[in-house]
């Protein structure tokens, strides 16, 4: 699936593998900023983005269809999480609100995925481009609550596009890369998933002192 890897053996991907440090100090970060502000879903995306930097050096060392799942799973389950965050505390809709809208996630992602299977340069990446389509249509009503917040998405969702491109080239780029730029779609991610983490808290901390 990418440049790097040339055999089945576990250090294929030596920088595929290694860059989920990235993602790890970027969690143990994020854990450390949240620990005293009382924000347990912000605890909680800090500790899913520890499990995705495990899950997804597991993938790309062993290379096998149950490492593929540990490295998915902690992923859709960041994005479900964060956007039932997004839909109850800033959006401020009730629980069961917010959970079926996060529901609605699903529907949404296979209509996305399905449109986008057809375009070639889209298509290895279908997945990933539900989120940064779905933060710039949330932005505009998360903008009625909090400007900063939703500025602070749409960064999020401009670096995630990038990091998207950097990560369907990869395999187009072999013979003049031979790395691949894989490694640069964990170094990117790396940022933009603390930093969205950081935009939620921000918002959580200004309502909580307005609410003061």
């Amino acid at each position: 699936m990418y440049c790097e890897r040339t055999d089945f053996t576990f250090w294929s991907e030596p920088l595929n593998a290694l860059t989920n440090g990235f993602y790890l100090i970027g969690a143990l970060w994020m854990l450390w900023r949240c620990r005293r502000d009382g924000l347990p879903i912000a605890t909680g995306l800090g500790v899913l983005l520890g499990f995705i930097a495990v899950g997804s050096f597991l993938f790309h060392t062993h290379a096998t269809g149950w490492a593929s799942l540990s490295d998915v799973t902690p992923i859709a389950l960041f994005i479900l999480l964060y956007l039932f965050a997004v839909c109850r505390d800033v959006l401020e809709r009730p629980a069961w609100q917010a959970g079926l809208m996060t529901a609605a996630f699903l529907p949404y992602a296979g209509v996305v995925v399905f449109a986008l299977g057809a375009v070639p340069f889209l298509s290895n990446s279908s997945f990933y481009w539900t989120v940064p389509l779905a933060l710039v249509a949330f932005a505009p009503f998360v903008a009625r609550f909090r400007r900063e917040t939703a500025r602070g998405m749409l960064m999020g969702a401009a670096l995630l596009s990038v990091s998207i491109c950097l990560r369907s080239v990869d395999l187009m780029l072999c013979d003049v890369w031979p790395i691949g730029t894989h490694i640069f779609w964990h170094t990117l991610n790396a940022i933009m998933l603390p930093w969205m983490i950081e935009v939620y808290r921000r918002h959580m901390l200004a309502r909580r002192g307005a609410a003061g």
